[in-house]
This record gives C-alpha cells, sequence and structure tokens, in this order.
C-alpha cells in the first residue's frame, strides 16, 4: 500500500518514537498495572482478614456469654488467635478486653490477667489500653500484687482517666495500710469526677477508713 508523503512522514515520526520510547512506555503501562492488581490484592486481603478477626471475636463474645470449662477454652482459644494472627485489626484489642472480663467473672484471675497484660503492651489502641490498665490494677490488688497494682496507676493517667487511676491508687494504698495517702488518692478522685455517680462511692470509701 502506497502512502503519500505527509502520511509516510507520520509514519516514519511514529517509528522514532517508538523506538526511543516504546520499551519505557510499556514498563510504564506493566508499573501500572501490577500496582492496580497488588492494591487490588492488598482491598481483598485486607476485607478478608477483618472477616476473619470479626469471626473469631464474635466467637468469643458468644462463648463469654456461656458457662462451663468448654467455654473458657473457647475463649482462650478465640482471645489467642486475634492476639497472634489479627493483632492489628480493630476487633483484636476489643476481644481480649471481652475475654479477660469473662475471665475474671469466672475467677480465673491468672487468665486475665494475662490478657490484661497483653493490652497494656499492645499499643494499637490507647483507649483500651489505658482501661486495660485500671483493669490489671484490680487484678492485681484482687491477687495482693500491691507493688504491681500500683504501678499501673502511677504517673500521668490518660485523657479521661485521671480520677479513675486516683480511686485505683486509693485502693492499692488502703489494701496496704497507707491510709492517709489511700484518703489523699480518693480526694484527688472526687476533685476529677465533680458529679459522677461513682463519686459517691468513693466518698463512702474516705468516711469508712476515716470512722476506723
Amino acid at each position: 500500500m502506497a502512502y503519500d508523503l505527509e502520511e509516510q512522514e507520520k509514519i516514519d515520526a511514529l517509528k522514532a518514537w517508538w523506538e526511543r520510547y516504546g520499551t519505557l512506555s510499556m514498563a510504564l503501562v506493566l508499573v501500572v498495572v501490577a500496582a492496580f492488581a497488588g492494591w487490588r490484592g492488598w482491598q481483598w486481603y485486607a476485607s478478608h482478614q477483618a472477616g476473619q478477626a470479626m469471626g473469631y471475636y464474635e466467637a468469643l463474645e458468644t462463648a463469654a456469654g456461656q458457662q462451663g470449662d468448654d467455654a473458657v477454652t473457647r475463649i482462650k482459644a478465640a482471645s489467642t488467635a486475634l492476639r497472634t494472627d489479627y493483632a492489628s485489626s480493630g476487633y483484636a484489642a476489643r476481644g481480649v478486653l471481652v475475654a479477660a472480663w469473662a475471665l475474671q467473672e469466672r475467677k480465673d484471675l491468672d487468665g486475665a490477667r494475662e490478657q490484661l497484660e497483653w493490652l497494656v503492651r499492645d499499643g494499637t489502641a490507647p483507649a483500651v489500653q489505658a482501661v486495660a490498665r485500671l483493669r490489671l490494677a484490680g487484678v492485681l490488688l484482687t491477687q495482693k500484687q500491691y507493688d504491681l497494682a500500683l504501678a499501673q496507676v502511677q504517673g500521668a493517667a490518660p485523657d479521661g482517666f485521671a480520677g479513675l487511676y486516683a480511686d485505683r491508687r486509693g485502693d492499692v494504698l488502703a489494701a496496704q495500710g497507707h491510709a492517709d495517702q489511700a484518703v489523699q488518692a480518693w480526694r484527688e478522685a472526687l476533685k476529677d469526677l465533680g458529679a459522677d455517680p461513682a463519686a459517691q462511692i468513693i466518698q463512702l470509701k474516705i468516711d469508712a477508713l476515716n470512722g476506723a
């Protein structure tokens, strides 16, 4: 097929461009395709992981509402799976907190302590971590591990937890026999909690200790 001079010049220019930039263009196309495929693959993986984590969380919640040794076994198994395989998911910290509560309700303090200690070490959910420290202090107080309990609620408290941490410090100090320090901690809690219903309970503790 014959081409006129103008068409031939266009064809020659296109060939020259392709010889110069064709390989680079194909490489760029492949990079874009690979990146898109990788992004879609990551989306699928993240969705799959979230679905699996949710399944373990729901199984844990169900077991927490049941009784018996089998329920305890399922609670611990689901919590272990969340901590081991889905620690970065939003379900892990919440699930472990539920597991700690369920085990504490069943008087399995060592089991609850293990769950809470993991949460205290975990940094992916600061709000849950703050709750875990408070509850861990309570478990350690019950186990009469007073120094360890006090360490959980010493220093600067997370936002919104100053009163609760001071209250728990008072509980530990009272158990240690440090009445004056306990009352001081409880008064700090009252100042922070204001009209919170928990303040009434704290005032009763102060009155009881002062009247002892």
